[in-house]
C-alpha cells in the first residue's frame, strides 16, 4: 500500500522521528552530537519552526516543534542532509545515513503535549542511557536539561513548556518534575508513536472500551489525536487539496485539446505518446503546437501539486 501524504501546515504540531538506515548508528561522539544540536538550531531560526522536546539517541533521535511558514520538510531537508554529507565525510562512509523516509506525526495539543514532551524526554531513561530523573537533569542531549535549567538552547522553547505546568519558574518547574515521575511509570506507550486507530483512541484499551460500546472513531496513522481531531484534520487536507490543485479536475480538457490538436496536424495520439521517431513527428514546425500543449498540461500539474505539498504535505 502506497504511503499517504506527509500532513502539515504551518503551526501544525508534530512529533517527528529519525532513525539510522538498517538501525545504523546516526551520532558517534560528542562533536557529531554538537553538530547535530547546531544544524537543528539553525534550520529552525531559517524556517520559523519551534523546538519544544527533543532527544538525540545513538541510532535515532525524536523532536516535538512546531512547524514554521517553511513547513516541516523544508526544517527537516535542512537538518538531515547537511547532516549525512557533514556524517559521512567526517567518518568515511558513503550510502545513505538515515532511513529514506523522517516519520512525522501531526499532533493534537490539548491532549497530547506534555505527555509528548515527557515521552520524548524519558527516552535516555527508557534505553538506560541514564538511570535516573536527577541523571536525566545533567544530560546533554536531551531538553529535559534546558528545561530544568541545567543547559541553555536559544532554539529550544523551555519557556512555553514550563508555561504549562505554573506561573513562576519554580513552581513551574516542580510540577514538571512530578508530572514527568508519574508518566515514567506508564512505559514506553506505543500509542504515541503506534498507528491507526490505536494512536487516535489513545490506546488498546480505550479501542477495546470502545469496541463494547459499539463506537466508531475516525483514524488516520499520521494523526495523533481524538476522533474529532482528525476527522477535522482530514477535511482541512482535503480541502486544500481541492484549493491548490485545480488543474486535476481539468484533465480530460487538457487530453481533449491534444487530441484536436493532433487531428489538425494529421498525427496520432498513440504514437506520439510513445516518441515514435517517424520523420513526420521529428519535424518541430508540425507539432510544436502539440508539444506546447503536452508542457502546459505538465506544468501545471507539477506546479499545483508543489503548491500543494507546500501548503499540507510532503
Amino acid at each position: 500500500m502506497p504511503r499517504g501524504a506527509r500532513l502539515d501546515g504551518p503551526g501544525a504540531l508534530h512529533h517527528v522521528m529519525v532513525r539510522g538506515i538498517d538501525r545504523t548508528a546516526i551520532v558517534v561522539d560528542d562533536e557529531d552530537r554538537m553538530d547535530f544540536l547546531n544544524r537543528i538550531g539553525k534550520a529552525a531560526e531559517r524556517t520559523g519552526t519551534v523546538i519544544y522536546a527533543w532527544a538525540l539517541m545513538t541510532n535515532h533521535a525524536h523532536l516535538l516543534l512546531r512547524s514554521g511558514s517553511s513547513g516541516l520538510p523544508t526544517f527537516m531537508r535542512k537538518v538531515l542532509t547537511g547532516y549525512s554529507v557533514s556524517f559521512n565525510k567526517r567518518h568515511h562512509r558513503t550510502g545513505h545515513l538515515f532511513q529514506n523516509r523522517y516519520k512525522s506525526i501531526l499532533c493534537e495539543e490539548e491532549s497530547y503535549f506534555l505527555k509528548l514532551v515527557s515521552y520524548i524526554h524519558l527516552n535516555p531513561v527508557r534505553t538506560q542511557l541514564v538511570t535516573s530523573l536527577e541523571e536525566l537533569e545533567r544530560y546533554p542531549w536531551s531538553g529535559h536539561a534546558a528545561i530544568m535549567g541545567m543547559a541553555d538552547h536559544s532554539w529550544q522553547d523551555s519557556e512555553y513548556v514550563l508555561h504549562q505546568f505554573g506561573r513562576t519558574v519554580g513552581s513551574a518547574r516542580k510540577a514538571y518534575v512530578e508530572f514527568v515521575q508519574d508518566q515514567m511509570h506508564l512505559g514506553s506507550q506505543p500509542e504515541l508513536t503506534g498507528g491507526g486507530l490505536v494512536r487516535s483512541a489513545g490506546g488498546w484499551s480505550e479501542v477495546v472500551s470502545m469496541r463494547k460500546r459499539g463506537e466508531r472513531q475516525f483514524s488516520d496513522e499520521r494523526i495523533l489525536g481524538s476522533g474529532e481531531f482528525v476527522e477535522e484534520v482530514l477535511r482541512e487536507a482535503g480541502e486544500a487539496q481541492k484549493e491548490m490543485v485545480p488543474m486535476s479536475l481539468r484533465q480530460a480538457d487538457a487530453h481533449e485539446l491534444i487530441e484536436r490538436l493532433c487531428a489538425e496536424k494529421g498525427l496520432s495520439v498513440v504514437a506520439l505518446q510513445a516518441g515514435s521517431r517517424n520523420r513526420e513527428y521529428s519535424a518541430r514546425g508540425k507539432i510544436g503546437d502539440v508539444h506546447n500543449c503536452l508542457k502546459l498540461m505538465t506544468g501545471f500539474q507539477t506546479l499545483s501539486r508543489i503548491a500543494f505539498e507546500r501548503r499540507f504535505c510532503l
